[in-house]
């Protein structure tokens, strides 16, 4: 059997519960054709590059699968089927990772750092210096106050 890692986006208004259903409809599927879902990983809504189908955002999830190739291709049927799937993607791929994907690692490295997503993105920033106004260019006065006439 072959390995496979497929990422599907469900639509923004779908419920998470729905998306953990949809989940596990898929895995089944996959069980009952002889293969296997090894990790399922739940990404989260996340904005989308464009616009799909009047989407802005999109629920992310990633299958690891080892399986024949007649099941890989049954789920990609089904999931283009589904009025709820957005946009799916299936790769094969030499081996799976063992680990939570770069996706995960990056996320929680976000929400680790202090002050959410940001961190301390302008810590080292010096403040702001104070800057002349346009007019204001420190006492000349303009040359029609000074009573000469050209």
């Amino acid at each position: 059997m072959a390995l496979y890692e497929n990422v599907f986006i469900a639509r923004q208004d779908v419920a998470t519960t729905q998306v953990e259903a949809l989940t596990t409809q898929f895995s089944e599927l996959v069980a009952s054709l002889g293969g296997t879902v090894s990790k399922k990983e739940y990404w989260g809504l996340r904005s989308l590059t464009y616009r799909i189908k009047k989407n802005r955002k999109g629920h992310y999830t990633l299958l690891n699968i080892d399986a024949p190739a007649a099941a890989v291709k049954e789920l990609e049927r089904t999931m283009s089927i589904n009025e709820d799937i957005i946009r799916y993607m299936t790769v094969r791929v030499d081996e799976l990772e063992e680990g939570p994907s770069a996706i995960m690692v990056r996320s929680a490295e976000k929400s680790d750092r202090p002050g959410g997503d940001r961190g301390d993105r302008w810590g080292d920033r010096p403040p702001r210096r104070e800057r002349p106004r346009f007019g204001d260019e420190g006492g000349a006065a303009p040359a029609s106050d000074t009573g000469e006439e050209a």
